[in-house]
């Protein structure tokens, strides 16, 4: 932004901070300036001197707005945020990477000395880091040709903190198999596979996680370290030395005071570090003991050069924050180490202040301060005061700009509107002109605006401001309107289809075959059935049944998947009983898919209102939403406005997640009614939310000739008088109501549009009730709980739905730990959120335990004003607590799982959820969803108790939690899990049971041939071809050795249609594992065979001596000219033989091949002249 950055040099004060800060190291005192102003001296002195640079700030949120400003004044230059990472001195069994992450990136910047800005919060400045020189060494280039062992590059990832697994699904893990190293560092967006030939790097690329294929070259790559702390073999031995000698000084003094219980304690916490120190590979939470690994104390600031750039803001405010937070720590590790849970050294973990104040006074620092105050520990060589003036909200009043614009023109001063797109900057353009005020758009502002001109930029910055010796002024977007344009979400490349969730089936879980029902996976087995070695499924059905399936039937087989956590009843081998449960669901669901086409068809033969297309006021409307929308976003708004143009009632369910914007599209859709002169109703099941969907309705269309009401019990009597008539009377436009709005007392003059927020929460008398509202108006249903893609497509052509799948690009993800419970811990988050104004949810799924928690917590920190709210209070008394509790009269909620749906608290930013392995992942990832809706850093802590003894399912539970904390495959889990709530919610409960019975996936296919069947369309006829031929075709342990991966592959090779699907997943197997071995090109060739035979309706394939048997399936598309055309071809080697209907070819093998593939070629020749003979024309 030149035409921002060029005025202030030619300022005074910019040109005397300049020519100081030239004489590096300088200490200068900077008065006057806040907010973007900041921003923009600190970009200017920065370009002007080079990088890097780092900018200490108060906290994250101040942290993150600097971020987005510098790097919109510097496009170019790298600039980073260095976040705020806790470090919990108690047991962690798992944190999120998110904010790790973030900081690895800002590390390996300044270890290449790359000339990148950092800005980090004082408490990131504090901790302590690994040694800048090995942290340097520690990170790994590769490029093509480099000569090096794979499997010595593994043994370096995992000192460096990688998780060996056998498949890369998220950050921080690796994978070897054979030359294929796959590795996700998490200063990528995408993982990297790197191939070898031998010893000799072959080839980089990356690929998707999601479905493990590559998708770009790549010519060199740098892996960095997966953790902080990088700990050495010399570092280890120190750390065990440290931890030794100050544990048996620890423990004399225990011994005099302590009971024998805080001994024990000592004991076992000591032992534990021990064997995590000695074990070679990194263990969450070792970051605690950087003071044992390392002698010296390395901060961030130890990272950049000496003549680095330093900009400490607020250095009062930061005194105090630092100070405050060593207290704070003190006292908890004080506590700590009386429980004998710590050791004295961890204490060091984090520097003083005064070492940061230090360290400071020796570099080249700016202290800005807004007022203009010098603290005393402050000798700076100069001091520089800015005149400024912060800028005025217009809150949209262009009347207001406009005088306040002809005034800086009069004055002189260069004006600059900055504006979030080309297209924002023409609106504003015309309003400003409406309005009797030229301007001149620049696009960039890479030009300099000459004084009394006045010019519309596209940019972003933080706010607007006015530098009065320069006579700059700068008017952003939030200023003119009320509130800020978001930039674009960002999403990773997708190369292809999201692996299935067979991908996790693992030993031990249940499984559904379609002919024999439920049963126990208990692995893949290999045999050797006459001389041929294949491999088997074996599946263990009631009492000591067991089922061996051959691995080109495992389409039969599918996961099974029912409600979450519910172990489903064996089926018994033989017998009937499997049939008569598959018959019983058929028949629901058949009834079920009737019922459904049957309402959809009435709906479709009703009369409805057409709108109109969209008027340029709608198309002002939907400029004036502050995001960018997101490509579902706008196919759902498209599908929404299409059903409304049509002149029949729109039914549509849109389905998204909590954040992913359907109170958008409800909008969108609202304002489409209300200008047409029709009526809105918003049906929501909670007060709160028709008070939370009535403010966001108010604010968007703040500016519009349209009245909004709200219809709740909340509202006195004579208020809702009030709005029945005006709804009856046509004066009120849109009401937002809870279930009141379906009462007998409510008429609308020309309702056209209902939204109704999750149905399923609303009572079966409501629901009766809602029906007569929805009879011939346009309907749209939101709901938060996703439904799955199976369900969708079979749902197509009976309800119409939309679905929301990309999430928001969140500014801060939330910061997840898996940890012991402990009070102390406990007690410090409930205080930290406190501490900075915000409010805790404490979830416990029991309620009779509820209150005396809630009294536990009550002791643990008296000052807190804690509620209790569960699903079995009366609705009146739970909704006046929730309401309180959104107004900031509590600042715990002590609540069950209620809060897991609906709810939209912004100031609420932690969670603390007790004895987490009890529940499901799906409530987990639901639940976690509550926090981290602001741009504050959120936390969110799932505690277990250690002392229990927890069963097979709980443990299961616990390690599930950890890798889904860690974004591994839980993640897909918990949406899985989700989802199937969520078609539990679409489709009534009374299929609760239906699913439960057969497992979800084989539901939803019986549930797509009941409709398709019920809409007249023909079954798709797919012949199945069994193939049994002499050869070895398999995919051995050597060539893919994990067991869940090669399930998949034969269910994907077995699922084959098409000849080009075969060459695609041979493709995929030299990505993902190299050149395949004998039997799996042989597989492959079966699979070729497969696909050619079932088009030509071959039934089964088989040998006997000297010759293949081709039997044929009723039906099939052979005429007696292409028979004849064959017998023409292979004369000597064809037999046909016909009896009744069934036909069949023999034809005789040539002499022994050299090879399975010579065998199977011989094969697949006849069949491709088979197939060239079917497409001649019938005579």
């Amino acid at each position: 932004m030149r035409g921002l950055l060029e005025p202030l040099r030619q300022s005074a004060e910019f040109q005397n901070l300049y020519r100081e800060a030239r004489k590096s190291p300088s200490q200068q005192l900077v008065f006057g300036l806040s907010g973007a102003q900041r921003s923009l001296v600190c970009a200017g002195i920065i370009q002007d001197l080079g990088g890097p640079a780092l900018i200490i700030t108060a906290g994250d949120g101040e942290a993150s707005t600097m971020v987005e400003d510098l790097s919109a004044l510097l496009p170019g230059v790298p600039v980073y945020h260095f976040p705020v990472w806790q470090l919990l001195p108690y047991q962690v069994l798992a944190h999120g990477k998110e904010a790790l992450a973030r900081r690895l990136k800002v590390l390996e910047a300044l270890s290449r000395g790359e000339p990148a800005v950092v800005v980090a919060p004082v408490e990131a400045i504090l901790r302590r880091l690994s040694p800048p020189d090995v942290f340097k060494q520690s990170i790994i280039d590769l490029s093509l040709g480099q000569v090096l062992e794979p499997g010595e590059l593994l043994r370096r990832l995992v000192a460096l903190g990688y998780e060996r697994v056998e498949m890369v699904e998220g950050p921080g893990q690796v994978a070897l198999r054979g030359g294929i190293l796959d590795v996700f560092p998490l200063t990528l967006e995408n993982p990297v596979r790197i191939e070898f030939f031998d010893d000799e790097v072959d080839s980089i690329r990356f690929f998707d996680p999601d479905s493990q294929r590559s998708f770009d070259q790549g010519k060199e790559i740098t892996l960095t370290p997966a953790q902080e702390l990088v700990i050495t073999e010399e570092s280890r031995i120190r750390a065990l030395d440290v931890l030794e000698t100050e544990y048996q000084l620890q423990l004399k003094k225990i011994t005099k005071n302590a009971t024998l219980e805080v001994r024990h304690r000592l004991v076992e916490f000591v032992e534990g570090v021990k064997e995590q120190m000695t074990a070679g590979v990194y263990a969450p939470g070792l970051e605690q003991f950087v003071p044992y690994f390392h002698r010296d104390a390395f901060t961030l600031l130890d990272y950049l050069p000496g003549g680095a750039l330093t900009v400490v803001d607020e250095p009062l405010r930061l005194r105090e924050l630092a100070e405050s937070l060593f207290k704070e720590r003190g006292e908890v590790y004080s506590e700590l180490l009386a429980a004998g849970r710590l050791l004295p050294g961890q204490f060091q973990g984090y520097v003083e202040w005064r070492h940061v104040e230090q360290e400071v006074a020796r570099r080249n620092t700016l202290y800005l301060s807004f007022l203009p105050r010098q603290p005393q520990h402050l000798h700076p060589r100069q001091i520089v005061n800015f005149s400024t003036r912060g800028m005025h909200a217009f809150l949209g009043r262009m009347d207001v700009l406009a005088d306040e614009l002809r005034q800086w023109r009069k004055a002189g001063y260069a004006v600059v509107l900055l504006v979030s797109s080309e297209d924002r900057a023409r609106r504003l353009q015309d309003e400003l002109r409406d309005a009797g005020v030229e301007t001149f758009i620049t696009g960039s502002l890479d030009r300099i605006i000459p004084p009394g001109h006045i010019a519309i930029g596209t940019g972003r910055l933080s706010g607007g401001f006015e530098l009065v010796s320069t006579r700059l002024a700068v008017i952003t977007e939030r200023d003119i309107y009320g509130q800020q344009w978001r930039r674009a979400r960002r999403s990773r490349p997708r190369t292809g289809d999201r692996l299935e969730p067979f991908t996790d089936l693992k030993a031990g879980d249940y499984v559904v075959h379609v002919n024999h029902g439920i049963g126990r996976y208990l692995g893949m087995v290999s045999l050797n059935i006459g001389g041929v070695q294949k491999d088997y499924l074996l599946i263990k059905y009631a009492g000591e049944d067991k089922l061996y399936v051959p691995t080109d039937q495992v389409g039969l087989i599918q996961k099974y998947l029912g409600a979450e956590a519910e172990a489903p009843r064996l089926s018994r081998l033989g017998g009937g009983e499997w049939s008569r449960v598959k018959g019983r669901v058929k028949e629901a669901v058949r009834e079920m898919a009737h019922e459904l086409l049957a309402l959809y068809a009435a709906r479709q033969a009703l009369p409805g209102h057409a709108f109109a297309p969209d008027t340029p006021w709608q198309r002002e409307f939907e400029e004036a939403f502050p995001y960018q929308e997101t490509p579902d976003q706008l196919r759902a708004i498209q599908e929404v406005k299409a059903d409304m143009e049509r002149p029949r009632p729109m039914d549509r369910l849109l389905c998204g997640d909590v954040g992913y914007g359907k109170t958008e599209v409800a909008l969108r859709a609202a304002f489409k009614a209300v200008m047409e002169g029709k009526q809105v109703a918003v049906l929501v099941p909670t007060t709160i939310l028709a008070q939370q969907h009535y403010n966001t309705f108010r604010e968007r269309f703040a500016g519009y000739p349209v009245t909004i009401e709200v219809l709740s019990r909340f509202r006195t009597q004579k208020e809702q008088r009030q709005v029945l008539a005006g709804l009856a009377s046509g004066q009120v436009d849109i009401v937002i109501g809870t279930h009141r709005l379906v009462q007998e007392d409510v008429f609308f003059k020309d309702l056209g549009l209902l939204v109704v927020d999750e149905e399923q929460r609303f009572g079966v008398s409501h629901k009766e009730k809602l029906k007569r509202l929805k009879q011939d108006v346009d309907v749209l249903t939101l709901t938060a709980t996703p439904i799955p893609r199976t369900l969708h497509m079979s749902l197509v052509g009976v309800r119409d739905t939309s679905l929301l799948e990309t999430p928001p690009e969140n500014r801060f993800p939330v910061q997840t730990y898996v940890l012991e419970e402990d009070p102390v811990l406990i007690r410090e988050a409930i205080r930290r959120e406190m501490g900075r104004g915000g409010q805790v949810y404490f979830v416990h799924n029991r309620i009779m335990d509820l209150d005396r928690v809630a009294t536990w917590l009550q002791s643990l920190v008296p000052e807190a004003r804690i509620a209790v709210a569960h699903g079995q209070m009366k609705e009146e008394e739970l909704e006046q607590i929730m309401l309180d509790f959104v107004d900031g009269a509590y600042d715990v909620l002590v609540c069950t799982t209620i809060i897991e749906n609906g709810l939209d608290i912004p100031n609420v930013n932690t969670l603390i959820v007790k004895d987490a392995n009890n529940m499901g992942l799906a409530q987990l990832y639901q639940l976690r969803g509550r926090v981290g809706r602001s741009n504050r850093l959120a936390y969110a802590y799932f505690t277990f108790r250690r002392d229990r003894i927890l069963n097979e399912m709980a443990e299961k539970r616990l390690a599930a939690i950890r890798e889904f904390t860690e974004f591994g495959s839980g993640y897909k889990i918990a949406m899985r899990d989700l989802e199937i709530r969520g078609a539990g919610n679409l489709l009534g409960a009374e299929q609760h049971g239906h699913i439960a019975a057969v497992g979800f996936d084989l539901y939803c296919r019986l549930l797509e041939e009941a409709v398709r069947e019920l809409k007249g369309e023909a079954p798709e006829k797919v012949v199945e071809t069994s193939i049994e031929l002499p050869v070895e075709a398999y995919i051995p342990d050597t060539y893919v050795r994990d067991g869940n991966q090669k399930v998949d592959l034969y269910r994907r090779l077995a699922a084959v249609r098409r000849e080009e699907q075969v060459l695609d997943l041979e493709d995929e197997l030299v990505d993902r594992y190299g050149d395949p071995p004998a039997p799996v090109r042989t597989l492959l060739s079966v699979a070729r065979l497969r696909a050619l035979a079932s088009s030509l309706g071959i039934k089964s394939i088989s040998t006997q001596p000297g010759a293949f048997r081709l039997l044929f399936a009723p039906g099939h598309s052979l005429t007696g000219e292409a028979l004849v055309q064959i017998g023409k071809i292979h004369a000597s080697r064809v037999k046909f033989t016909s009896s009744g209907e069934e036909f069949e070819i023999r034809l005789k093998t040539r002499n022994t091949p050299d090879s399975p593939l010579d065998y199977l070629g011989g094969l697949e020749n006849f069949l491709r002249d088979l197939e060239e003979a079917s497409k001649m024309p019938a005579a």
